[in-house]
């Protein structure tokens, strides 16, 4: 495990459209396997790359935990930094949206979704994601545990995950290192769970 490089970018792409189906391989799945890590990967190592660590079996990076320490300042920083680098790829959808994919990439235009208010008190977010190869091993837990001392470091007392209600395997991992449901009144199709950064 070690921080994130640039170097690293194309295989943190790779990592993430390839456990980004609820944790199964979701190429082929949309018009570009790049859909769901311009989503859920580039913001965080190009914005945030002090917040990026990666998992490296000596060949590749087979994993990685990325996010940020700041939420509420990381969502102005989509929409003013991410959403231009972006717009030509993906033009914004008709409203309301045609199909899933359409849904998807009105994500993009909308970096506010982040801002709910009952997270405001776990305002450090990550996203992990690990190949199948390498699950089971502990490497989640260390990858955890490495984002939340870095998030202490930046000043947040808690953090938060947002998980497919679908995912139970995820629920489970995230069950099992102490995080803790939180109560959001429109979840939508997620769960959101929070973990203090402190081991106290």
């Amino acid at each position: 495990m070690r921080p994130y490089r640039p170097a690293d970018r194309a295989a943190v792409y790779d990592v993430c459209v390839r456990t980004a189906d609820a944790g199964g391989d979701a190429r082929g799945q949309w018009s570009t396997d790049d859909l769901m890590p311009d989503l859920f990967a580039g913001p965080y190592v190009d914005l945030e790359p002090a917040m990026a660590f990666v998992l490296d079996d000596g060949e590749r990076v087979v994993g990685y935990v990325i996010g940020t320490a700041d939420t509420a300042g990381f969502a102005g920083r989509l929409r003013t930094e991410w959403l231009p680098r972006v717009t030509d790829r993906y033009p914004r959808p008709p409203d309301p949206p045609r199909g899933p994919e359409d849904e998807l990439v009105g994500l993009l235009y909308r970096p506010e979704r982040l801002l709910v208010p009952e997270l405001a008190a776990y305002p450090a977010h990550l996203h992990i994601d690990l190949l199948p190869s390498h699950q089971g091993a502990g490497h989640g837990r260390a990858l955890i545990d490495t984002f939340r001392a870095a998030a202490a470091r930046a000043g947040a007392p808690a953090l938060h995950v947002g998980v497919s209600s679908e995912n139970r395997r995820a629920l489970g991992f995230y069950a099992r290192l102490g995080f803790t449901p939180i109560p959001v009144a429109d979840p939508g199709r997620a769960v959101y769970l929070g973990l203090p950064t402190s081991w106290d």
